[in-house]
């Protein structure tokens, strides 16, 4: 989900910033002015996961828990049978609505909102780019010989070779550079009336600095993401200290190339443009000599204290930028983690048909998976569909069942519950329930009671063991599985239901059986049906049906799940429907 991957890079972003303003205060001193400035690329580094698909940082199954297999003896099947639900309305689905006080709409309001602003912004940002160009065209080049071949002398210094338009403009106050393909470095006009050739010479440098170091294009990248988050103050501080930065770094490249008795004129230099208007409107695609007087401040000061940065330094800023660089991919990694709520299963299989089955799904989302057991091959309608993790809804409670007998909370001979005394709105749940009722009925009180009564961290093994979905329980015991944190695919529903019914876990032989017997529904010429119906009702709306299970037949076994969603109407009764028709035109059932 976007907007719960925007959370997490708010979170990261802005420990990244705080972690970048501490580094930078603890160890200013054992750090040069050029890698104090590339701390803040860490934060673009930081800022960046969120626009990137979550794909990039899948790892497969390389974090997740393996599938355990345990050895434990199967016991001989019960002679107890189950009951046949032959003659039952099994279609029927029987569910209650959760209710949400977040509007569906909610992310889409955000997402809203987020595009207003950047629009916003991006016309200021778009007024600032016609500034700059009509700063182009008013510009006149400078045609001073003298001045021309102490510009060039300064490329040359800086080791420039690329050409670079040098002009003068009556619409800039200070000096500036600007232009990735084209680069410009434009001066006030007259200004050779009042600056000496050293002042000059400064200037060139220090614009030329930002070339060399391609802050010109880097200017244009923080206004990229200034645009992206134009909602994060501290986002916008950290860029504005970023340009302080990189200005002291290029102030510190100049003195590299001067004597240190012209360290106090170059500062001098600097001061000068404090008297004139410090900018010429909405410059920030530019590069400018000037900025604001504490910024100013803040660069003399360094100036002042200017000393030649010897190799034992170079050595400590290569060593924490190194190590900060390191807490923050550590940040961003986990940050990636938390924000991948494992929406989708990752499926690939070879032996897969696409199918094209719109005429039974019509007026909904859905999705169909067909496992032929014998064949070893699937058949899907929707691909992207039957990889999308949804909640499972009371399809979970065939597993919960398993669970429940492998714990010894309930036994095929001892599952009766006593009912709680609520009144519910279907009668079938107002009373004392076994197993086999309370799955003929979807008896959501009796599931969350055997829920209840099973451990967290057993529920959370068990869920691992299976690679059950996103294993996510954070939705609260006895809620979990209802339109909340846990969800899995159609795919994977499938997957599941064939390790199931093959005991791939070992998992004890007889609770496998009792589980199957009671999700037997219906025989019908030779073709046992089993399976659990599942809906999802938000705010008295039925938004989210299912239908999963296998037909058993002499031509073999085949395992199947159907997803339905819509705005309401899509329950597991639909999702039943829509099923049985698709197996009658193949011919299983």
């Amino acid at each position: 989900m976007f907007v719960n991957h925007v959370v997490i890079s708010l979170i990261v972003s802005s420990c990244t910033i705080a972690l970048i303003f501490l580094i930078r205060k603890v160890f200013r001193s054992q750090m040069s002015a050029r890698w104090q400035y590339n701390l803040w690329f860490l934060l673009l580094v930081a800022l960046t996961p969120v626009f990137i698909p979550n794909y990039f940082f899948d790892f497969g199954n390389v974090f997740v828990s393996g599938m355990n297999q345990r050895n434990e003896a199967g016991s001989s099947l019960l002679a107890a049978k189950a009951p046949v639900f032959e003659n039952a309305n099994w279609v029927q689905d029987l569910t209650l609505s959760v209710n949400r006080y977040t509007p569906d709409s909610f992310p889409t309001i955000l997402v809203g909102i987020w595009g207003v602003g950047m629009i916003i912004c991006a016309s200021i940002t778009l007024s600032a780019w016609l500034k700059i160009q009509q700063i182009k065209r008013t510009a006149s080049v400078i045609t001073n010989q003298e001045i021309i071949e102490l510009f060039e002398q300064c490329k040359k210094d800086v080791k420039i070779t690329r050409n670079i338009v040098l002009a003068e403009s009556k619409h800039v106050k200070s000096p500036m550079t600007f232009g990735v393909f084209t680069t410009y470095v434009v001066l006030p006009s007259h200004f050779d009336e009042w600056l000496s050739i050293n002042e000059m010479k400064y200037i060139f440098l220090h614009e030329l600095m930002h070339k060399k170091n391609n802050d010109i294009v880097m200017n244009y990248v923080t206004v990229v993401y200034q645009l992206l988050y134009w909602f994060h103050p501290l986002v916008w501080l950290a860029f504005r200290e970023m340009r302080v930065d990189r200005e002291i770094a290029c102030d510190v490249a100049v003195l590299n190339f001067l004597d240190k008795r012209n360290y106090p004129e170059y500062g001098h230099t600097i001061i000068k443009f404090l008297d004139k208007e410090s900018r010429a409107g909405n410059v920030v695609l530019a590069n400018q000599l000037n900025g604001s007087k504490k910024a100013v401040k803040k660069r003399i000061e360094k100036i002042a204290s200017h000393n030649a940065e010897s190799k034992l330094l170079q050595l400590k800023s290569t060593f924490i930028f190194s190590m900060m660089g390191i807490l923050v991919a550590s940040q961003v990694l986990v940050g990636s983690a938390l924000a991948d709520d494992r929406s989708r299963y990752h499926f690939q299989d070879d032996r897969t048909i696409y199918e094209d089955l719109d005429n039974y799904f019509r007026g909904y989302e859905g999705s169909f998976v067909l496992y032929d057991w014998k064949a070893d091959q699937y058949r899907i309608y929707n691909k992207a569909g039957s990889t999308q993790r949804i909640s499972p809804n009371s399809t979970y409670k065939i597993f919960l069942t398993l669970f429940g007998l492998e714990t010894d909370v309930i036994s095929r001979e001892s599952s009766l519950l006593k009912w709680d005394g609520i009144r519910y709105p279907y009668e079938q749940w107002n009373h004392d329930q076994d197993l086999f009722t309370a799955m003929r009925y979807s008896t959501n009180w009796y599931f969350k009671e055997l829920d209840k009564s099973i451990s967290p961290d057993t529920l959370q093994a068990f869920l691992e063991q299976l690679n059950y979905g996103n294993y996510n329980t954070s939705g609260g015991i006895g809620e979990y599985w209802i339109e909340s944190s846990l969800k899995i695919s159609p795919v994977e529903q499938v997957q599941l239901l064939k390790a199931f019914y093959t005991n791939q876990f070992g998992f004890q032989e007889n609770n496998i059986q009792t589980v199957k017997d009671s999700i037997r529904l219906s025989e019908k010429a030779g073709s046992i049906l089993s399976g659990k119906t599942g809906t999802g009702a938000v705010n008295q709306k039925d938004v989210n049906g299912w239908f999963v299970g296998y037909v058993e037949n002499e031509e073999g076994t085949y395992f199947f799940a159907t997803n339905i969603q819509s705005e309401d109407d899509a329950n597991g009764s639909a999702a039943a429907e829509i099923t049985l028709s698709i197996l009658k035109a193949k011919g299983l059932f």
